[in-house]
């Protein structure tokens, strides 16, 4: 099969499209005919080597398809079945083995390419609203890439609850995005060293000097203490990615002065820690989709070939919504 192998750590330029051999089927695997695969910064992270991989290795962990084979071992996903995956094997490739445990049945209105957008960015933002910070009726939550995959669907579902977003983009395009998804203010910035500069005042200003209940941040690095000056007496920061850089080590007694906040540094894999919390967080985005009042955007969609590409529009920031590959 065709599938796309990171050569080495590097830029993406490490990423070679390829022949490699088909999948391996243990008993509780199935093998998915891939329709798209997700794009996601943690590929971007492990490609770089920020994050610990063998090298090689084929990248990704997200994407949808039709199942074609399965083990034997196999009784709750059957052959034909039309599934998507948040943690599936390596799925920059035509073909992934996926364990049948994290196997999201798709339900029939909603097409393969756009199931591919759902899983690993709309659990994210499922957990960040209903489990990290659960968002009530009234609060007030800063997101930044409110664009973004993450960010665009993470609007939606605090908009859902009750609450209000304030975002932060880098582009009048983007902007009109964020107010589509239901941001009550947009903060448009011309590069982050000037949002970081300005953002806390600009916060204030929009809350009556309060600053906000929640900041969900993914950029990391050069937003961090921007973040944690927008946030209102005890307020709570989570940081869900890196994709400015990581936060490098700092003073809790920041915390303190700064208003008893908290912070947190959540991830999807402690979120979705059996078959029956994957399905509930998979199950209320699908059926919010299947209702009409969930959009999950599809902004870049780029062939498996161009996986490079792919990684370099996302990691100049020259994406909206979902990215994409198409085996």
């Amino acid at each position: 099969m065709k599938a796309v192998i990171a050569t080495q750590a590097g830029g993406p330029e490490v990423l070679q499209y390829t022949d490699v051999p088909d999948p391996v089927l243990s008993p509780t695997q199935v093998l998915a005919r891939t329709a798209a695969a997700g794009v996601n910064f943690i590929d971007t992270y492990r490609r770089a080597g920020v994050y610990p991989m063998p090298f090689p290795h084929v990248p990704g962990t997200e994407g949808a398809g039709e199942v074609i084979a399965v083990g034997t071992e196999v009784d709750s996903v059957a052959v034909g079945d039309r599934i998507a995956w948040a943690a599936g094997g390596p799925s920059y490739a035509e073909l992934v083995a996926v364990e049948q445990h994290v196997a999201l049945p798709v339900p029939e209105e909603i097409d393969l390419t756009t199931a591919a957008a759902i899983p690993l960015q709309g659990m994210t933002a499922h957990y960040l609203v209903a489990s990290t910070f659960p968002i009530q009726p009234g609060q007030t939550a800063l997101v930044h890439a409110a664009a973004g995959g993450v960010g665009g669907l993470l609007t939606q579902l605090i908009v859902a609850r009750g609450g209000r977003v304030i975002a932060t983009v880098g582009t009048e395009e983007k902007a009109e995005l964020a107010r589509r998804a239901g941001a009550s203010d947009v903060i448009v910035y011309t590069s982050l060293a000037d949002l970081t500069a300005e953002l806390p005042a600009l916060v204030r200003d929009l809350t009556d000097g309060v600053g906000v209940d929640v900041v969900y941040d993914g950029v990391g690095k050069a937003t961090f203490d921007a973040s944690l000056a927008s946030l209102r007496t005890r307020g709570m920061l989570a940081l869900f990615g890196g994709a400015s850089g990581q936060v490098p080590p700092f003073d809790l007694q920041r915390l303190n002065a700064s208003g008893s906040l908290f912070i947190t540094r959540p991830t999807l894999g402690h979120h979705t820690l059996d078959r029956a919390e994957t399905m509930w967080r998979a199950g209320e985005l699908f059926d919010a989709v299947v209702a009409g009042s969930l959009a999950v955007p599809v902004g870049q969609t780029f062939p498996l070939a161009n996986t490079g590409d792919a990684h370099r529009a996302l990691e100049g920031r020259a994406t909206t919504g979902k990215v994409l590959l198409i085996p």
